[in-house]
């Protein structure tokens, strides 16, 4: 999770990336680990190649999130710090240059993540972290739930979702994280693709005053846009109520075979009764 205030800012398939048209940014990558035989930096590093997925990060985070490179902020060079402390995960700038990016992951939580999803969480948490270094934050006005539901958004349409994500009603539509980024994604199926790097774009331009900003992108109030959202999955939750309490119906042709076998197999179980009690009878006259 970023430090506020900044600078910068179920399952679902992942969506192919949107080609820019020109070269993706290249920051300098940097790796320090304060512990190499910690337990959780052993697992990192046997489990990830760390140019690849950081360049994947980028590439996904930038092709995910921005329709036009001109948008794109420059970064120069992102540090990933793997250390032993609480939480998960943070991003900041430098304080005397903010191009520079840092992002801190605890190996004291990659240490206790579960041997089958330790690939995984890696990728979708440093996923997260480089949205941080690369959205826009309305020059540190933002809502914290806001920056943390787009970065969990980017993560949920690379297809890095945990398992423990749940799309839920109620609560506020600013709690952040996957809470927020299901929002975010039902208002970019809602109102077309690109509406997520949208709001990400207009972030960029001033600071943010909530009724008109999203008056001005989306022509409603915020609360509107959560009270739409949630009656669309009341209405999804009330479809697949109905199915599940759906009587099964069975075809005529099929029901008398089922008929016709168990038929048969009482008249088996019967035979073989007989048998058995002949059986039975001339053993008792012996």
């Amino acid at each position: 999770m970023p430090v506020i205030p900044f600078t910068l800012q179920p399952a679902m398939s992942p969506v192919p990336p949107k080609p820019l048209p020109h070269q993706l940014p290249k920051p300098l990558f940097r790796l320090e680990i304060t512990d190499l035989s910690h337990p959780g930096a052993v697992a990192f590093l046997s489990h990830i190649d760390l140019t690849a997925i950081l360049s994947d990060a980028v590439k996904n985070v930038i092709t995910t999130l921005y329709l036009h490179s001109s948008a794109i902020p420059a970064v120069r060079s992102i540090t990933l710090i793997l250390k032993p402390e609480g939480g998960v995960a943070s991003t900041t700038g430098l304080d005397y240059d903010d191009e520079h990016k840092r992002i801190t992951f605890s190996t004291e939580y990659i240490k206790h993540v579960a041997h089958q999803r330790v690939k995984e969480e890696i990728l979708g948490v440093v996923t997260h972290e480089m949205v941080h270094c690369w959205q826009w934050a309305a020059f540190g006005t933002a809502p914290p739930g806001l920056i943390e539901g787009v970065a969990d958004w980017v993560r949920l349409r690379c297809g890095l979702s945990p398992p423990h994500w749940k799309q839920e009603p109620g609560g506020q539509w600013n709690a952040g994280y996957q809470h927020t980024a299901y929002f975010l994604d039902y208002l970019e199926g809602r109102y077309g693709s690109g509406t997520v790097p949208k709001i990400n774009s207009a972030l960029r331009e001033k600071r943010y005053e909530e009724g008109a900003f999203w008056k001005g992108l989306l022509g409603k109030e915020i609360e509107a846009l959560w009270d739409e959202y949630e009656k669309h999955l009341k209405k999804e939750r009330d479809v697949e109520k109905e199915r599940e309490e759906e009587p099964v119906m069975v075809k005529r042709e099929d029901a008398d075979e089922e008929l016709t076998a168990r038929s048969g197999g009482d008249e088996r179980r019967v035979e073989n009764t007989v048998v058995n009690t002949a059986s039975s009878e001339q053993d008792s006259g012996k």
